[in-house]
């Protein structure tokens, strides 16, 4: 069928009427959603959407994040580590979304954010609850964070349960020993309330592991996937840095951290280390 005088004729079975049908508006909240970026900026300064709608988009992906890291941690206590394993190519495919995310942020010049920051008072990126989360399953826990959301005791609430949570690393190693490999004791039996330190002990079952990867396949497999998911979320980290150093350079951030150099530490932060580890042991 040609286009007539550029222009597309709609097909007759077209619904054209949703009085008493579900629309696509409405499957979505579009209203409520569309309706939530509210400049606060005096008078409204036109670059503070792309703040908004930045930051907005950025937690509608972490509760994706959040959703698919939970269930896989779930799957893997249930020796489905098929499901897992699928949730977390999911993971990474939003990590690439979330780290290109930035260069749109990064259109914001200096001068641009200095008219509408003063605005923002003390809000900060740093109070992400969601964020913290998503440290918190993937094995960063740091107790110390919790006092930050007492305020909201939704979040705060979610962020007490993830701390006394097993990790998914905590449960891909427990999952590993019932399959049958050595597994520490005294990683099985760790205090999961803490940040999972480098455990040396864990090295040579990975290195088995590597090693003879043809015998252990899907064992294999998963640990690429968790050394993927800890890249991108490395390198979104530095995109991150980078980012706020380009638009504020050295100066604190809003929440009250030293900015630039906080975020300079969270470089220094690991979630699976004996997976990085093991590469200089491999074939020695």
């Amino acid at each position: 069928m040609s286009v007539e005088k550029n222009t597309r004729k709609l097909d007759k079975g077209i619904v054209r009427d949703f009085s008493s049908r579900m629309s696509y508006a409405s499957y979505l909240q579009l209203p409520t959603l569309l309706s939530a970026q509210q400049p606060v900026s005096q008078p409204e300064h036109h670059d503070e959407l792309l703040f908004i709608i930045q930051h907005q988009t950025t937690e509608l992906w972490l509760k994706l994040v959040l959703h698919e890291l939970r269930s896989a941690a779930a799957w893997l206590r249930e020796d489905d580590l098929g499901s897992a394993l699928k949730g977390i190519a999911r993971v990474k495919h939003i990590q690439k979304t979330l780290t290109e995310q930035w260069s749109v942020l990064a259109t914001l010049t200096p001068t641009e954010y200095s008219q509408f920051r003063g605005f923002l008072g003390n809000s900060s990126g740093f109070q992400s609850a969601q964020y913290r989360a998503v440290e918190f399953v993937l094995g960063n826990k740091n107790s110390k964070m919790l006092p930050i959301f007492e305020s909201d005791p939704q979040a705060h609430g979610m962020l007490a349960e993830l701390l006394a949570a097993p990790s998914i690393y905590d449960e891909f190693l427990a999952y590993l020993a019932r399959q049958g490999f050595d597994v520490p004791r005294s990683v099985l039996d760790r205090d999961v309330t803490l940040a999972h330190e480098f455990a040396p002990e864990l090295v040579p079952l990975f290195k088995h592991i590597y090693e003879n990867a043809a015998d252990n396949w899907a064992a294999y497999e998963a640990c690429e996937e968790l050394v993927d998911l800890e890249d991108n979320f490395q390198l979104w980290r530095f995109r991150h840095l980078r980012t706020v150093q380009r638009t504020i350079g050295m100066k604190t951030g809003t929440g009250g951290s030293s900015g630039v150099t906080f975020l300079q530490k969270a470089l220094e932060l690991t979630f699976f280390p004996e997976l990085f580890a093991v590469r200089t042991e491999i074939g020695q």
